[in-house]
């Protein structure tokens, strides 16, 4: 029924029709996810909110930011893009995030967690500004209320004068479950005591900050929600309001309330399985390395189980740190355990250890600290768009002091490169993608800014690629060339800091292309580029281009975005005549 559903004759509905609504919008969502891929749990929690949100407002004239984004199917099928919701995560369909460029209804992009208050304060000013009139609204999960930004855009509600309702959807979950003082808090006010109520009403530290608060702790009924916020609406006219609310993450569809945390995230249907994930080899080798070095902690920033550290969570509690969606506090953490004599390993995504670039510089590096960073989902990452694509990691990452960064070509390197860095005493990065699809037959000894020959050639050219999409896409590339007569050298540059200056002064190709799974701006290619820039050698960068790579599967992102191997073969048949 809602694909013909708009603002007016959603809100001629009564609760009945709404109750229904809701219902369909669960179903489409269930059926959507489950054949493309995409964020299950978290929108099932938050369909109520949603519709309620849209019979008491009007929208896209008031403005609502979604944190993260996670949540925001129901939004997008009410604003006309149910016909296109079938296209949900694929290449030119419709974005799993708010998209400013899709709708109208889409008022501000989000992909990161604890930017939906600072943007709402930004929109709310701007209005008061311009002398005009609308509300906004930021809906933020517990989860990501753990995130120091929300703090510090709360620090300037008062200075900036501007009124704003922030609703805070509370279903003491983010990825994995809610960690952290602030939890706590909100279960307390929630706590459907009286007493305590009031008692933690007087000290609350909301009022504090310049809200008022208010609690509706069944979200998922619209007939509670719908009263709450036609009365929100109007005090919004002379005050800002936070709105606590409880809902079921995964509401509706039973497996998903029971198992929230695995729900979170569900890949394509059609989707190629992995052979094995790389977050699986860390987790199983910190623990084996963990059991003979009392040294090792393993820290994560609320994501324990996508990152394979729930084994050693549950071996090592007492050496194990969840801070909750926290990056940069993780990483000082792991500073200052280093500066006291233990091995810390933070594991991270890619696309979230971008928070934490001043800290890995200032409180890491410059302090020469032996952290290992474990980079998980570097490179293009796939359907979740923009905000996810790990394309950036070795071009920020490369330019700092004291840093060295490793790339594995497959599970069994990884495993090597994490017994090196028991014992290697300064900053380390390592950096790989989700999957790993294969393990090639030859594993040298692991030795700082030593690369590997894979595949010896007939001195034309040579292809030096990091990780193993890169390796991969280098053999391809190799087997189109043979087919010419051409068999190029394959280089395997494990480590892109330092980078193997004794190969690259002893090489013999005039032809040398670089690969890797990262912009080439400033990456690998860059590097190298750089090095050899008096040698004479004819040298090709192939990464990604400057631009922000959409959703699609990594196959087609590879070959759109500039690392497609008919390309990189054309180049060399051409530069060696």
């Amino acid at each position: 029924m809602f694909e013909n559903i708009n603002s007016d004759s959603l809100k001629a509905m009564g609760i009945k029709e709404l109750n229904g609504l809701c219902e369909d919008l669960r179903g489409k969502i269930i059926s959507t996810v489950m054949t493309n891929g995409g964020h299950l749990s978290s929108n099932l929690g938050a369909v109520e909110l949603t519709v309620a949100l849209h019979y008491v407002f009007d929208f896209p004239r008031d403005k609502v930011i979604f944190d993260v984004g996670h949540q925001c199917y129901a939004h997008k099928l009410l604003t006309g893009r149910a016909d296109k919701f079938d296209t949900l995560r694929k290449k030119g369909g419709i974005s799993g995030f708010p998209k400013r460029e899709e709708s109208l209804y889409d008022c501000y992009n989000t992909g990161h967690a604890g930017t939906s208050i600072s943007a709402a304060l930004g929109m709310a000013k701007a209005r008061d500004i311009k002398g005009e009139d609308y509300n906004v609204i930021a809906v933020i999960g517990d989860g990501s209320f753990n995130n120091g930004l929300v703090y510090e855009a709360f620090n300037s509600l008062k200075p900036l004068n501007s009124n704003i309702l922030v609703i805070i959807n509370d279903n003491g979950m983010s990825i994995a479950p809610t960690v952290g003082s602030m939890h706590e808090y909100l279960e307390i006010l929630s706590n459907d005591s009286e007493e305590k109520y009031h008692k933690n009403r007087r000290v609350g530290i909301f009022e504090r900050f310049g809200f008022k608060y208010e609690g509706v702790y069944d979200g998922n009924n619209i007939g509670e929600l719908i009263p709450v916020l036609q009365k929100i609406k109007e005090e919004l006219k002379t005050q800002s309001v936070i709105l606590h609310i409880l809902t079921k993450k995964g509401k509706g569809y039973a497996f998903c309330e029971e198992n929230p945390e695995a729900t979170h995230g569900i890949s394509d249907g059609n989707a190629i399985p992995a052979r094995i994930e790389y977050s699986d080899v860390l987790g199983k080798k910190l623990c084996e390395l963990a059991e003979k070095d009392q040294r090792i902690v393993a820290v994560t920033a609320a994501m324990t189980g996508s990152l394979g550290l729930s084994p050693f969570f549950e071996k090592f509690p007492s050496r194990s740190a969840d801070v909750g969606i926290c990056e940069e506090h993780a990483t000082i953490l792991c500073a200052a355990m280093a500066a006291e004599g233990l091995k810390p390993y933070y594991a991270v995504y890619s696309t979230f250890l971008q928070r934490s670039f001043d800290e890995i510089i200032i409180d890491i590096c410059s302090q020469h600290l032996p952290v290992t960073i474990c980079v998980d989902r570097a490179g293009v990452s796939g359907a979740d768009g923009e905000t996810h694509q790990g394309v950036f990691d070795l071009s920020f990452l490369s330019p700092i002091p004291d840093l060295a960064i490793a790339v594995p070509k497959d599970a069994k390197e990884l495993e090597n490169m994490l017994d090196f860095s028991v014992t290697f005493n300064f900053p380390l990065v390592i950096r790989y993608p989700r999957a790993c699809r294969r393990i090639f037959k030859s594993h040298s000894k692991i030795e700082l800014g030593k690369w590997e020959v894979l595949s010896c050639g007939d001195g034309k050219a040579a292809i030096i690629a990091s990780g193993e999409r890169a390796i991969t896409r280098a053999y391809e590339v190799s087997r189109l060339l043979k087919d010419k007569g051409v068999t190029p050298k394959i280089i395997n540059a494990r480590f892109v800091k330092p980078i193997d200056k004794t190969m690259l002064d002893g090489m013999e190709e005039n032809v040398v292309v670089t690969i890797e799974d990262n912009v080439c701006t400033g990456g690998l290619g860059s590097l190298i580029a750089s090095y050899m820039s008096a040698s004479g050698k004819k040298i090709k960068i192939f990464g990604y281009r400057d631009e922000f790579i959409g959703q699609g599967n990594v196959e087609e992102l590879m070959d759109d975005y500039g690392l497609k191997a008919s390309d990189i073969a054309g180049y060399i048949l051409n530069e060696i005549g």
